[in-house]
């Protein structure tokens, strides 16, 4: 199963592109900084090359999740031990890979799944953050609705492009 390498980096890239929108006073961020009881001179503060950079390579960490989550062949190569066992996998995982190889790889299918581990696994993980933290559920749902919508396109990036 060959994987585009860029696809990675790519969808690394929204969880930036959809955190400058997102985040922005005109749409979420006046909300979100409320909530978070911080101001505009709070953001100044601190180097944004390490944030930006961190950013992008935890971004890459998840990249690497959602391809498992969002291409199904990945575990069809899982069952054979991976890429170094290829050579030795019985010819029936040769012909399901060529019957089977590119089903399902759509931005749309991606996207689904994308969105599904946003609902399903981003959200259930910030809200018990912010339960804890006695944050509001507009501070979640601020961040659940960040994460659902970067997963779903990273989703479909990686779906359609990997």
């Amino acid at each position: 199963m060959e994987m585009n390498i860029l696809a990675f980096f790519a969808s690394a890239l929204t969880t930036l592109v959809t955190g400058f929108i997102w985040y922005n006073p005109k749409v979420f961020g006046t909300i979100w900084m409320r909530e978070a009881r911080i101001t505009p001179d709070d953001l100044k503060k601190g180097s944004m090359l390490k944030i930006f950079g961190l950013t992008y390579i935890f971004s890459l960490m998840i990249s690497i999740i959602v391809s498992a989550l969002t291409i199904h062949q990945s575990g069809a190569l899982g069952m054979v031990g991976g890429p170094p066992m290829l050579e030795s996998a019985k010819p029936s995982f040769a012909a399901f890979m060529a019957d089977y190889g590119t089903a399902y790889r759509t931005f749309k299918h991606g996207s689904l799944h994308g969105f599904l581990t946003g609902v399903f696994f981003a959200f259930p993980m910030l809200a018990i953050n912010g339960l804890f933290e006695r944050k509001s559920w507009k501070y979640i749902f601020v961040h659940a609705g960040y994460w659902i919508l970067t997963l779903t396109i990273m989703g479909g990036i990686i779906c359609a492009w990997a």
